[in-house]
């Protein structure tokens, strides 16, 4: 692996070490072990469902206590937003801009969108599920005005460092997860949970099925997909010399004494390495809190079946009870014991600090005084001292008043000028006591100018920023329904499968691989002369082989291509190459839509397929822009960097090398304590993916969402898992033809010929 050169001088720059805040002692946990900043999720929109969260009405308390204690936060809107939730969403974003939040982390395009065109004044944060691995997505997410991004965790120390300098070339910041659990899969492009319990993780409800026990594998293992936890703890000085802006620990489901331990261990590292002093190795207090074990395989390059764990449960006394000797009964519950005791201390030592630490709302105290003819005078006293407004007009009588109708005037009291300033109460401040012995009776004002004096309160105590006035974004409308029959496309991935250029009208994709970096100019070639074919992208595309399908853009400049990698739709879009957005981009709102075309010169889009009937129907696409959907295809679990032979089959290999992308080809299955069937599947220049037993097919589409779609897709690679299918490929087509020609008999054809076949997300949805 490419080492990197410890640069002593790129240390003096301070590194933010950014907390999870599950909940508000969690946060209050992270501030007082000397966190820089803390994410939070709200008790909607974020990828935490399991997670207490906080209630939005406790964030200008828990603002104004971080920013007290020089600690940012940061707010997690991180999952994908269903047409339903529009409303909701933009009346949260509405409140969220008039609190001193420090950014917002995003995974929605079409939030993303929204924060660019209306809420400027909130930093957006790109979200680790928008699985940002190539400077062309760096690129992309610049344009749509991000102001960081979090970098894919499988990325190595030499890949983290190429990516932050083009961040920074782009006016972004980096982060990196330097602690916590680890992602088999590549973030937002895990369907495990979703396609097997309906809980998507893009939702925030991942039910961790990689967890789960199955049943044991030919390689004795249990847990064949349980990874042992991240930390990066012995790497700070490496990931300091990346240039690297944030360091990130994982864990918001996790409780406050946890949080507090690893922000604490992780503080006293960067402290060390502030002074240029060495840096522990021996990670000790990491492991007296719930771990995993611990791996920075991915960090240091070296994928390596020792990654895995054969438990998912804590590692902690096994770990310390080595120290004892061995791995005994009675020095596991030695261990047990001390573990223990030692957590009783931190948490009553924690729970003493945050006690005194309190986000209850500032009280005011208001006197009111004047007289006729002088203005109103309000004296606000605050906790760290006191300002007065004045009114624009002066005081009058009730003659005068009751003479000017447009005056809207009352006669001013205690009791009314609390019913005016009660909107100071919406804040974090509260209006204590409100006097008024020094005011002469019988005096008025006009409604306007209490408003405005109000407004002026809130204006100083906001930090002299405005208060911003609600959005009121228009919704899309409902665009008028084709009337023309939809177009079939297909996709293939194997030359044997060209034949059915010549003999259907329907758009062809061919499926490029993940690694192009040894195969561009055969790929070329192979387009070059087959001109009917689209190139279809994959979703993970990672340094040269990045660079190696920008060079195949330029050197054949298809006229349209299909990508799930933003980074290849940046470069399409700079090459002026029409591209259409793949189905594992996740869009799922009319926003996400809108994104795409205005902002991103995208021509059409397909539909995530985890959405149900209702979803999709409340969707509306712009003018002139093309909706697809996959109506059949192999159901994608998860996609990894991680060999997942190793605990499955074995293998003769214990790291991944430079060939096993390129060359290895092998498929396997696993089974579930449910009996449901997962299939292993890598094929030669591409990731190890983990695949459904049963392909999907929704044929109810066609007729549920009449005029809706342009372009249905059929997918006939050769990937696991193959159904019993007795049809060859022109015959399959013809019959798909025939069902989008309004042949009702075709659909059931279909069926009966395709199984195992499921559609159960169209039902469910997310």
């Amino acid at each position: 692996m490419e080492t990197i050169a410890l640069d002593m001088k790129s240390t003096q720059k301070k590194i933010e070490l950014l907390a999870p805040g599950g909940d508000l002692d969690s946060i209050k946990a992270a501030i007082i072990a000397g966190a820089d900043a803390v994410y939070c999720g709200l008790n909607r929109f974020n990828a935490r469902n399991r997670a207490e969260n906080i209630a939005v009405e406790d964030l200008p308390g828990i603002v104004r206590l971080a920013h007290k204690n020089n600690c940012e936060v940061f707010i997690t809107l991180n999952v994908i937003i269903v047409e339903s939730e529009i409303p909701a969403l933009i009346t949260l974003l509405n409140r969220l801009v008039n609190t001193n939040i420090d950014g917002v982390i995003v995974q929605d395009l079409g939030l993303l969108h929204l924060l660019a065109t209306y809420y400027t004044s909130l930093p957006i944060h790109a979200s680790t599920q928008l699985t940002t691995h190539n400077e062309g997505q760096i690129q992309f997410l610049s344009k749509l005005t991000a102001t960081r991004v979090n970098l894919s965790r499988e990325l190595s120390l030499p890949e983290i460092k190429e990516l932050t300098t083009v961040a920074h070339e782009n006016n972004l910041l980096t982060e990196v997860f330097v602690h916590g659990s680890n992602c088999l899969s590549f973030s937002g492009l895990c369907y495990l949970s979703s396609v097997h319990g309906g809980n998507s993780g893009n939702r925030g409800r991942c039910s961790q099925p990689c967890r789960n026990q199955y049943v044991k594998t030919v390689a004795g293992n249990n847990f064949p997909l349980n990874l042992k936890d991240n930390s990066a703890y012995a790497d700070l000085g490496e990931l300091a010399a990346t240039g690297v802006d944030s360091v990130k620990i994982e864990g918001r489901i996790k409780k406050f004494h946890y949080v507090y331990t690893v922000v604490n261990v992780f503080r006293k590292q960067l402290e060390r390495l502030y002074q240029q002093e060495a840096l522990q190795i021996e990670d000790g207090d990491l492991r007296r809190v719930f771990n995993r074990d611990f791996t920075n395989s991915f960090l240091q390059g070296v994928i390596s079946k020792n990654m895995f764990i054969d438990t998912p449960r804590d590692y902690s006394a096994i770990y310390r009870s080595h120290s004892y000797g061995g791995l005994t009964e009675a020095n596991i519950e030695r261990a047990k014991r001390e573990l223990y005791d030692e957590k009783t201390v931190i948490i009553n030592a924690v729970q003493e600090e945050i006690g005194k630490l309190n986000i209850k709302r500032v009280p005011l105290q208001i006197t009111v005084s004047g007289k006729l003819d002088t203005p109103l005078s309000l004296s606000v006293q605050t906790p760290e001292g006191t300002f007065i407004v004045h009114s624009d007009t002066d005081l009058a009588t009730m003659h005068r008043a009751s003479a000017d109708k447009k005056s809207n005037a009352e006669c001013l009291s205690a009791k009314m000028l609390s019913v005016r300033l009660q909107g100071i109460n919406d804040t974090e401040y509260f209006v204590e006591t409100l006097t008024v012995d020094d005011l002469a009776g019988d005096l008025f004002l006009s409604f306007r100018e209490i408003t405005l004096l109000k407004k002026e309160i809130c204006f100083i105590l906001n930090g002299s920023k405005d208060v911003i006035a609600p959005v009121d974004v228009p919704l899309l409308c409902e665009q008028k329904r084709v009337d023309s029959t939809p177009a079939l496309s297909l996709l293939i991935s194997a030359k044997d499968q060209l034949y059915l250029c010549s003999t259907t009208s329907a758009e062809i994709y061919f499926q490029l691989p993940d690694s192009l970096a040894d195969t561009g100019a055969t790929y070329v070639a192979l387009f070059a002369k087959n001109r009917k074919l689209i190139p279809w992208f994959p979703s993970i595309i990672i340094g040269d082989d990045y660079r190696a399908a920008v060079d195949f853009l330029q050197q054949l400049r298809p006229r349209k291509i299909v990508t799930n990698n933003s980074g290849i739709a940046y470069t399409a879009s700079q090459l002026g190459i029409s591209w259409i957005a793949g189905p594992y981009l996740n869009s799922v709102n009319s926003f996400s839509l809108l994104c795409l075309k205005e902002q991103c010169n995208c021509s059409g889009a397909f539909l995530s397929n985890e959405l149900n009937k209702n979803q999709i129907k409340r969707i509306k696409k712009p003018d002139d822009f093309d909706l697809y959907y996959s109506i059949y295809h192999p159901i994608p679990l998860l996609t990894s960097r991680q060999c997942l032979f190793h605990q499955v089959t074995g293998c003769k290999k214990n790291e991944i090398d430079a060939t096993c992308i390129q060359q290895c080809e092998r498929t396997s299955s696993i089974t579930n304590l449910k009996e449901e069937t997962l299939f292993l599947s890598k094929t030669k220049g591409n990731y190890h993916c983990l695949y459904n037993e049963s392909n999907y097919l929704n044929t109810d589409i066609v007729t549920d969402m009449q005029g809706a779609f342009s372009v249905f897709l059929i997918d006939l690679r050769d990937v696991i898992p193959k159904t019993n299918n007795e049809m060859d490929r022109f015959e399959l087509v013809s019959l798909f033809e025939e069902l989008l020609g309004g042949n009702g008999a075709a659909a059931h054809e279909i069926k009966q010929r395709l199984q195992p076949t499921t559609n159960t997300q169209y039902a469910k949805g997310i």
